[in-house]
């Protein structure tokens, strides 16, 4: 796609994803769509049903960005999901870390920032710890630590690590054609599961599954379609406009929460600008903030004693450290990943969840000891 006033593209997309993640935070505040309780509610009290809306936005998310991909809208071979280099180690530890974070500190990245809107100055201070953290694992000391002890320590593939590319390389099958079965067969596989209880099929929860799906693929045609330039009038190069990793994006939330902090600590910088995920970041807080105004709902809640304290300003590191280890949340890989059918999301994304459930398991554990 050539278009010759980049400036109003870019523009497009930052409000174009703000506008999706303000829909995100309005709806995921009204159906309580949190991926946190939904490991929690499967380990405490083995209910499904957020499980099951959790899933029901990847089917989607997965079936919409391979219609993408077979339309030629866009190319998710150019995210860093897909990318040929296999960096396990830290897909396991930060998915492990992230879910460990997301426990202590009651909630994901898109979770700590609709309940910021509900008025819970505990996220707040989630959000502030997990934005520096991020930045300091982006650009910081621990970045130095995450790329020569941990990124160092992975396999480069022949390729893309997306599902589709490598059964096409391992069996010397169409890519197309394998795209064209694999997503819709996973797609349709986690719909069944995810109807047959009828417990699940309220309004709600629907709701909550579907427009979480739509958003990120929504997303992937934004930074991957309207704001692709295959030859940008300044480089002559591709470039992807309003993006951080100059790649296509779509929703995720720790490194946009640390670039966000950037650019308010830097806003006099003329270089820095609102982008794509900056843009998701202030939609979901808005988006949020709006329900619960209009909903009546906003309610200031702050620390129960110095262990809660404790605990969140620990939880947000975590998830600071491991959601940019692990290249993404339980939205950012958990959603966004998944639906490219990187290889790494899905180690992400079980790693998460292993990380919160044994997590949950050894809070369990102290409070039947203390009682």
């Amino acid at each position: 796609m050539t278009a010759s006033n980049p400036a109003a593209l870019a523009s497009a997309v930052v409000w174009g994803a703000f506008a999706l993640a303000f829909l995100f935070g309005a709806v995921g505040n009204k159906t309580h769509f949190c991926t946190m309780g939904a490991v929690s509610d499967v380990v405490n009290m083995g209910d499904w049903n957020r499980m099951r809306m959790w899933l029901l936005a990847i089917a989607v998310a997965t079936a919409g960005a391979g219609a993408l991909q077979l339309a030629g809208l866009v190319d998710l071979s150019k995210t860093i999901y897909t990318v040929p280099r296999f960096t396990w180690l830290s897909y396991i530890l930060g998915g492990l870390l992230f879910g460990i974070g997301m426990t202590l500190g009651s909630g994901c990245g898109s979770r700590t920032l609709i309940r910021i809107g509900t008025g819970n100055l505990k996220s707040l201070v989630v959000a502030i710890v997990l934005a520096i953290t991020a930045y300091m694992t982006l650009k910081g000391i621990l970045g130095v630590f995450r790329v020569a002890a941990l990124d160092s320590v992975s396999a480069t593939l022949a390729g893309e690590q997306d599902l589709a590319s490598v059964l096409a390389r391992s069996f010397g099958f169409d890519k197309r054609a394998v795209l064209s079965g694999v997503g819709p067969a996973i797609s349709l596989a986690l719909l069944v599961f995810v109807f047959k209880a009828r417990e699940f099929r309220t309004f709600d929860n629907v709701l909550g599954g579907v427009v979480v799906g739509l958003v990120v693929v929504g997303g992937w045609y934004l930074s991957g379609h309207v704001g692709h330039l295959a030859e940008d009038p300044a480089t002559l190069e591709e470039k992807f406009l309003a993006t951080n990793s100059g790649r296509a994006e779509s929703l995720s939330f720790v490194a946009p929460q640390a670039y966000s902090l950037e650019l308010l600590m830097l806003w006099s910088d003329k270089s820095r600008v609102v982008t794509f995920g900056i843009a998701s970041v202030l939609g979901m807080f808005a988006g949020s903030l709006a329900w619960s105004l209009a909903t009546r709902s906003f309610r200031l809640e702050s620390f129960r004693d110095a262990e809660d304290l404790i605990n969140h300003l620990v939880g947000g590191a975590l998830m600071g450290f491991g959601g940019v280890l692990a290249l993404g949340c339980t939205i950012g890989q958990g959603v966004s990943g998944l639906s490219t059918l990187a290889l790494g999301s899905f180690l992400a994304f079980f790693a998460i969840i292993a990380g919160a459930a044994l997590t949950m398991k050894i809070q369990y554990w102290r409070l039947m000891r203390q009682t």
